[in-house]
């Protein structure tokens, strides 16, 4: 019976996440940022994650090799694993001793996480590559205001 009671104390103790990042709102956030690009006449690859870094929808568009969505998936993944966008990573590389060699640390912008539409859950991250860097994180946030989430917290 122990095991169950720890189990039980477990979940009650877990915050509540109303939000989550699903399919339908990952999608959304690739098909914003597509749609983005194609109006800048530009080609990214998009990669949406959970909070653990698990894909959920992505993209290449055309023109782009398979090292170009390498490098979104990267820049996902080090947003969901650090909350914050790869941008600030940069910031934190040149700031901190140390920080450039941690895990999961990309110091190119385009990592954005992704919040819930009240900014209060973080549910995920969007990582794009394949244009300027600002362009890039341009295109995340675009896809995230499409879906009608947040970047940041509220």
């Amino acid at each position: 019976m122990r095991p169950i009671l720890l189990l039980i104390a477990a979940l009650l103790a877990a915050p509540a996440q109303s939000q989550s990042l699903d399919a339908r709102a990952a999608e959304a956030i690739v098909h914003g940022c597509a749609a983005q690009a194609q109006a800048k006449k530009q080609t990214h690859a998009v990669v949406v994650v959970d909070t653990g870094g698990h894909i959920v929808a992505a993209l290449r568009m055309d023109g782009n090799g398979s090292g170009i969505m390498d490098f979104a998936i990267a820049k996902a993944q080090a947003a969901a694993a650090w909350g914050f966008s790869t941008a600030e990573m940069a910031t934190g590389a040149r700031d901190t001793p140390g920080f450039g060699n941690a895990p999961h640390v990309v110091t190119v912008p385009g990592g954005v996480p992704v919040w819930s539409a009240d900014g209060k859950v973080r549910i995920g991250a969007v990582g794009v590559s394949g244009e300027a860097p600002t362009d890039d994180a341009a295109c995340a946030e675009a896809g995230i205001v499409a879906a009608g989430l947040r970047s940041s917290r509220s």
